[in-house]
């Protein structure tokens, strides 16, 4: 056998045949021929140089991002969704936490039973009518929601029933156990967990548990690679946020608050209850109030919290206050007297006490005397020792026109004149005496007595104690500032001193509580109209508790807007409420008695 021929031998004999072929043709058969193979190289050519300037502009020039097109397709990030941290008081009662519910959804195209029976099925469970379920179903062939927010226990029986057709979705609820109890403090999330009010707005950042968004691999069909998930990426932590709310005291601040609101008919009421050792409140309650679990049912001011929104003009319950401050400023002395008229003029406008009409100009008063007559004049003739400037700065100091500077949300500041318009006006001085004329919020009322009872300090009130592991132990507490000395622990004293007899012998009588030593001071004022002046018939009565007296530990405010009635006063509507929160905080304290209890002598029988 011979030898295969060599390749290139093999070619260039075709090349050849092809070229005598050529020759062999007439002329312009050849041409047309040779214009063809031209056309074709031509061609092929162009074809092969743009496969080329394709492969650069792949390889090279958007080679970036298809390969980020590429990383997407092939992975995804996933955030999963983690429940908020939970809410708890003082003592360890859940006060809000998320749990699981479902949204249910009904497919009738899918059913393989009659649209009739599923509902007859799901009619117990949901708790509606088989007429109306099954309207429901002959409303659109699918993707119908007939429930919300299913609790776990109606999604489990639904389950059961194993029915082709329905779709149950998990997704988180805020649940709030005590329902409108502490509504104005923790407040509530909305359809989206997104806080609205309170803690659950101001501390959202300590509620909401950080989790960083995770890269999952997904194969050729968009599934995720189980083996590519990395390990604890759901860890959550034990971590709850702690109150300085006790909910027994709020509860029993709640009950005489809505008795006394419903006995005098009265448009609103508060109570707050700060403990003077460091400021922390350990109750804040209004009414009406609503149930956060049914946000959505409530009217749009209730979720206001009023006692650090709205202000108001203090009235009598501010007069402990300025008697401090004019003993502090050197103006007057515990045991001074002064000359009660029953009723003076300045610059032409008539200042009278409340009972002037029935007990007329009481005569020389000492200072004790006019806080427990609340005696308007006795208060004018007080503040007149003070020169406008010297009382007008100490009105800023003790925080009147600013806010109390609370981790609760929405608070705004006291109406203070400004500095000129109000030295300048002797009338303006005079007015302020017996706490009109200005405004503030009940949280800075709170605050400010809070200045007597705590030997002179301005403390900051407060709600938050802290995030707390389940253990018991802190992870993170708020910081508290120094507290400023405003007054000396002895002129505190000696207006606590003056408060007792307030309770024991003047207008306080209605908070007494049988061997405590309980100061306090009433408060009637006028309501001030929006066009100026003040309303003929509204008011607002208020009540001041501090206690012990020789060692204070608590402030307790009442304030009460617009109670109806002849016999509504601050020692009839708002002093009941405090002496029972007291009584309250005795038991749960067990705070002894400050003196001996004087029982009556039995009678022997006969």
């Amino acid at each position: 056998m011979g030898s295969p021929s060599h390749p290139s031998r093999s070619k260039r004999r075709r090349l050849a045949a092809v070229v005598k072929s050529l020759r062999q043709m007439p002329i312009p058969q050849a041409k047309s021929t040779y214009r063809r193979l031209l056309i074709v190289w031509a061609i092929l050519v162009g074809g092969a140089f743009l496969l080329m300037l394709n492969l650069v502009r792949l390889q090279v020039v958007q080679a970036p991002d298809l390969l980020k097109q590429a990383r997407s397709q092939q992975t995804s990030y996933l955030r999963p969704f983690i429940p908020r941290r939970p809410i708890v008081d003082h003592n360890g009662n859940m006060l809000a936490i998320d749990h699981p519910v479902y949204t249910l959804y009904a497919h009738p195209n899918a059913f393989k039973l009659p649209k009739p029976t599923v509902a007859e099925k799901l009619a117990p469970i949901l708790g509606r009518s088989v007429a109306d379920l099954t309207r429901k179903f002959d409303s659109a062939e699918s993707g119908i929601r007939l429930e919300y927010s299913l609790a776990e226990n109606a999604a489990e029986r639904i389950r059961d029933l194993q029915l082709d057709g329905l779709d149950l979705n998990q997704q988180q609820q805020r649940l709030y156990p005590q329902q409108n109890l502490t509504a104005d403090v923790v407040g509530y999330v909305d359809v989206d967990q997104v806080g609205q009010a309170g803690v659950e707005y101001s501390h959202k950042n300590l509620l909401e548990r950080s989790v960083k968004a995770v890269r999952l691999s997904r194969t050729g069909m968009g599934t995720v690679m189980p083996d590519q998930v990395p390990g604890g990426f759901l860890h959550l932590d034990d971590l709850h946020l702690q109150l300085t709310i006790d909910s027994r005291v709020q509860r029993s601040a709640q009950s005489a608050l809505q008795q006394q609101v419903k006995k005098f008919a009265a448009k609103r009421g508060v109570v707050l209850v700060m403990d003077v050792q460091d400021g922390s409140l350990r109750a804040l309650v209004g009414d009406p109030s609503y149930d956060p679990n049914e946000y959505y049912k409530a009217k749009v001011e209730r979720f206001k919290n009023w006692a650090l929104t709205d202000l108001y003009e203090p009235g009598s319950t501010f007069k402990p206050l300025n008697v401090a401050i004019a003993l502090e400023a050197g103006a007057i002395k515990p045991d001074q007297v002064f000359n009660d008229e029953g009723e003076i003029y300045i610059d032409s406008w008539p200042i009278q006490n409340f009972d002037y009409s029935y007990a007329g100009a009481r005569g020389p008063v000492s200072v004790s005397e006019i806080l427990q007559k609340s005696s308007n004049v006795g208060m004018v003739h007080i503040v007149q020792q003070m020169k406008p400037d010297v009382y007008y700065r100490w009105l800023q100091r003790i925080g009147l026109g600013q806010n109390t500077g609370s981790d609760l949300p929405f608070e705004i500041g006291g109406q203070l004149k400004d500095h000129n318009s109000f030295v300048q006006s002797p009338v303006d001085v005079a007015t302020s005496a017996f706490g009109q004329g200005f405004s503030l919020t009940a949280i800075q009322l709170l605050q400010m007595h809070g200045i007597l009872a705590s030997g002179g300090k301005l403390l900051i009130p407060h709600v938050v104690q802290g995030l707390y592991d389940s253990n018991g132990q802190p992870y993170w507490q708020p910081y508290q500032s120094s507290p400023k000395q405003i007054f000396s622990p002895n002129t505190a004293q000696t207006v606590l001193g003056m408060m007792e007899l307030v309770v024991s012998k003047g207008t306080g009588k209605g908070a007494q509580i049988p061997g405590y030593r309980i100061g306090g001071k009433t408060g009637t004022a006028q309501k001030a109209s929006s066009g100026g002046g003040y309303q003929a018939t509204a008011k607002i009565t208020s009540f001041v508790g501090i206690f012990p007296i020789e060692s204070p530990r608590y402030v307790v405010v009442a304030v009460i807007d617009e109670p109806k009635g002849e016999d509504a006063f601050g020692s009839t509507v708002a002093a009941p409420i405090v002496k029972s929160v007291i009584e309250t905080l005795i038991t749960i304290d067990k705070i002894p008695p400050s003196q001996p209890v004087t029982m009556p002598t039995p009678t022997p029988s006969p």
